[in-house]
């Protein structure tokens, strides 16, 4: 049975004209990412935990149940941020065996 041909990796250029085999190579997120993420998943909760054990009275008892809104918002716009999230390229942690393109 005849070999199949080995096909060459393309090589990457980003716009800069810097060329990598990968595309591994990226700017790691600003600190402020994760940082406001995690703000957002914790005022999410605290706003509803509060709306719940206050009987329904606070943070703003005219709103009603649209203080669920808030709370879920601040969570949903929390993902929203992480989805953004990039550690880079220098991320530490165990090889990844059988992955295409891993280490």
């Amino acid at each position: 049975m005849p070999k199949s041909r080995v096909r060459k990796k393309k090589v990457y250029q980003s716009k800069s004209g810097s060329t990598s085999s990968t595309g591994d190579h990226y700017e790691p997120s600003p600190t402020w990412v994760p940082v406001t993420a995690v703000s957002l998943i914790v005022f999410g909760i605290a706003w509803l935990v509060t709306y719940y054990l206050s009987g329904q009275q606070y943070p703003v008892a005219v709103w009603q149940n649209w203080n669920l809104a808030v709370g879920f918002v601040a969570m949903v716009m929390s993902l929203l941020i992480l989805s953004r999230w990039k550690l880079g390229s220098d991320r530490s942690g165990p090889p990844r065996h059988g992955v295409r393109g891993a280490d």
